[in-house]
């Protein structure tokens, strides 16, 4: 007995095995994650080191180079940049595609570890993160702002209450606070005031250190009680902090009140978050790799009543971006394009096959083959995304062939005079191989795009192997379930009565039509030839005449746009230029809303959201060339317009490239200036930018050590007390409700205004009496 025998004798069998196969793709379609793309290992560590008040040369020199030549030599990096600015050293360590991104983190970790002794003493510890290029943008941004708290307020709230409890939905893999004002205990100084009382800038770090201590005093124990311990040694309050005891001077205490402004204010006050003009605070809700982006964001969706309940009065939330609503959207067009095609495929075979009883065996094999290989995809991993539902769409067209092969077979059997049991058994032996065959080969077909190296084969690779998959499905659907029914559906004469004759007399005349051409093609063999052979050749014109891209421009109904100010430029500065492009993006008939962010140093990011598709006529790439033209107006700024990626992986640059040279960092800055000055000269590109920037004023304070060494000065003395004036730094912490928060000193803004002013600071001098630094400086 052959093997297909055993379906066609045994129809229980047959229709046991298919069930098996339709029930696994239904577990399957409800357990498989919904993606907007295949998932890709692309991760990036960042090693983030803060060295308050440090000049760029210096953190680059004595922080980040250090750190850049360990972390070199660990294993997995596909490439490493790096950043130096004023305070801040930062690292990207982009990893090899499909690398381990926790075995790479942990070799950073250990090779940062190496080298800390040799980084700054007053440096703060290096913090290492990462990231996936998944993870660039949060699945939703939620925004909140109130017309009675401050910034400062709004983020404590958030931190306490509502972020809390985003986070502990599942598959929530971070809600993270953007944009926001974190308390902190700023002592504003008044250089004027401590000199006219003695009191230096040491002074104070010293003070605050020593009278705001977080003690452990433990507990007494007694023959039978035992009491816990607190004391009062750390400081809550700001009128805590302003009764605290600076020095004494002739009997009397001076206090921090006497010298300082002490309030509860933030700590950085250089970022500018605005929600279509509104002052907020936004929320990103990223979700886990593993879960389904729309069942998260559909929980997180149904949580915001209840949080919007609880808000303060005067607090409003409002969700900005969510990108389910695109990723809902297309997989939404994608699966009409599947119903319109199956529909399209179903007349096909009715118009060919004519009898209604014959269509059936391959409509069947349709949804079992689909549903199977939902099957395969959850077993390998792959995800629901565009490109796997692209596949299923083109495979509606692929997994009907087997089935109809072995209907035509069975009824060309009947013809001949077979009963249909004996033609389905015969008809099924006689394509066992062959349906093999041709499900190999058509699998094989698609399988290398799935094997390919690099970003195209991590993103293509689901879309190949889903579409193999569904071809294998189809295969083992043909050699079981189809010869079965065959055997129980056919008759004999069904396909020359009724609509099957009619439908085959008027395909009649288009064979004759058919038979003669060919015949006129076999005489004239050469034409046909030659025909091929212009045909191949003209081939070459046009794929050279074609555009080449990885994946078309997707309008996913935002607009984003790269804010880079002027260096020297205050936040005040900015928030002007920010409000003239928030009008900008208003004026648009397709905006719904608009944001920004604007942090001082940029660059920053602005944008807009546009309404639901249905409701405008143009697509965001026409609104984006409108908008570029207006943003370019803006004086000030200069603002990069751009669309999401259409794939994830990559960046929004068309072009990128790399100069690696031993040259200074100087001269590599020129030799980019003058690589940009002939980029934009060519006129061939829509904007051109370098990553290295020599273009922040500074300042430098020059010591006359001649003076230094007659006055009898320490230098370091004096620099740790510019350093406390001037680095915005951070003594200790103090706490509020169970939550620390860092204690702030710095000089009043209005005695560092321009460098002029700096000459007139007060720092230590001989025997901690006050010296103004102009004097040596």
């Amino acid at each position: 007995m052959k093997f297909t025998d055993l379906f066609i004798k045994r129809p229980v069998v047959a229709t046991v095995v298919n069930l098996l196969i339709l029930l696994a793709g239904y577990q399957a379609m409800r357990s498989i994650n919904v993606r907007q793309y295949p998932k890709t290992d692309i991760s990036v560590i960042t090693v983030t080191t803060t060295y308050y008040g440090a000049d760029a040369e210096l953190v680059r020199g004595f922080i980040t180079t250090p750190l850049e030549q360990s972390i070199a030599s660990a294993d997995g990096i596909d490439y490493m940049e790096s950043q130096s600015v004023q305070g801040t050293s930062t690292i990207s360590v982009h990893l090899k595609l499909n690398y381990d991104p926790n075995a790479a983190m942990t070799q950073v970790q250990t090779k940062v570890n190496q080298v800390r002794n040799q980084l700054p003493p007053a440096s703060q510890i290096p913090v290492i993160a990462i990231t996936s290029v998944d993870t660039r943008f949060a699945s939703m941004y939620l925004s909140f702002y109130s017309t009675d708290l401050d910034r400062n307020q709004i983020t404590d709230y958030l931190t306490r209450v509502v972020q809390p409890k985003l986070a502990a939905i599942s598959g929530v893999q971070q809600a993270e606070i953007l944009g926001g004002r974190v308390f902190a205990m700023r002592v504003w100084l008044d250089t004027e005031k401590m000199a006219a009382l003695n009191v230096s800038p040491t002074d104070v770090q010293n003070i605050l250190q020593a009278n705001n201590y977080l003690a452990a005093p433990g507990q007494t124990k007694g023959a039978m009680t035992a009491v816990n311990l607190v004391a009062n040694t750390n400081l809550q309050s700001p009128e805590e902090f302003k009764q605290l005891a600076v020095k004494q001077v002739n009997g009397a205490i001076v206090r921090l009140k006497d010298i300082a402004k002490v309030e509860l204010g933030a700590a950085n006050y250089d970022t500018d978050v605005r929600f279509s003009g509104n002052t907020a605070t936004f929320m990103g809700i990223y979700v886990l790799p593993t879960a389904n982006a729309l069942d998260v964001i559909k929980n997180v969706r149904a949580a915001l009543p209840e949080i919007q309940k609880e808000l303060p009065v005067g607090m409003k939330l409002n969700i900005p971006y969510d990108s389910t609503d695109y990723i809902a959207s297309a997989i939404h067009d994608v699966t009409e394009t599947l119903v319109e095609t199956i529909l399209i495929v179903m007349i096909v075979i009715c118009l060919f096959m004519g009898s209604l009883r014959a269509v059936m065996i391959p409509i069947v094999a349709i949804p079992l083959s689909l549903i199977g290989a939902m099957f395969l995809m959850l077993v390998f991993g792959f995800t629901l995304n565009l490109l796997t539902l692209l596949a299923i769409v083109l495979a509606v067209g692929l997994v009907v062939d087997d089935a109809i092969v072995v209907v035509e077979n069975v009824e060309r059997h009947i013809h001949e005079g077979l009963s249909p049991y004996d033609a389905a058994i015969k008809g099924a032996r006689e394509l066992f191989g062959p349906i093999i065959a041709m499900t190999l080969t058509l699998a094989a077909v698609y399988a290398p795009i799935g094997i390919q190296g690099g970003l195209t084969g991590a993103l293509f690779r689901e879309f190949a192997f889903t579409l193999a998959g569904a071809v294998v499905v189809s295969g083992v659907v043909a050699l079981t379930l189809s010869p079965m029914m065959s055997s129980k559906m056919l008759k004999r004469g069904a396909s020359e009565r009724g609509l099957a004759g009619w439908i085959s007399h008027r395909f009649d005349a288009l064979r004759r039509g058919y038979q003669a051409f060919l015949r006129t093609t076999l005489r004239v063999s050469w034409v046909v030839l030659c025909s091929s052979m212009v045909l191949w050749v003209l081939l070459y014109f046009f794929w050279n005449m074609s555009k080449h891209e990885l994946a078309p421009n997707e309008d996913q109904g935002v607009i984003f746009g790269i804010v880079q100010s002027a260096p020297e430029a205050t936040l005040e500065q900015t928030m002007l230029f920010a409000k003239e492009m928030n009008d900008i993006y208003k004026s648009e008939p397709e905006t719904a809303q608009t944001f920004q962010v604007t942090p001082v140093p940029g660059p920053g990011f602005s944008g807009m959201v546009a309404k639901p598709w249905s409701q405008r006529k143009r697509t965001m790439q026409q609104v984006l060339g409108d908008v570029s033209k207006k943003l370019a107006t803006v004086a000030g700024v200069r603002v990069i317009a751009l669309t999401p990626s259409p794939l994830p992986g990559g960046d929004n640059y068309d072009v990128e490239f790399v100069i690696n040279s031993v040259a200074e960092p100087l001269e590599m800055y020129e030799l980019s200036n003058q690589l940009l000055a002939a980029a934009n000269k060519s006129g061939k590109f829509y904007f051109v930018d370098s990553d290295m920037k020599y273009d922040q004023p500074q300042t430098r304070i020059v010591f006359d050590r001649d003076k230094v060494a007659a006055m009898g000065l320490n230098l370091q003395q004096v620099g740790g007390d510019l350093t406390t004036l001037l680095s915005a730094g951070y003594i200790n912490y103090f706490d509020i409700q169970g939550r620390s928060y860092q204690v702030i000193p710095e000089v009043q803004r209005t005695q560092r205004l321009t460098p002029e002013d700096l000459t007139k600071l007060y720092v230590s001098g001989p025997n901690n009496t006050p010296v103004q630094l102009g004097t040596f400086a």
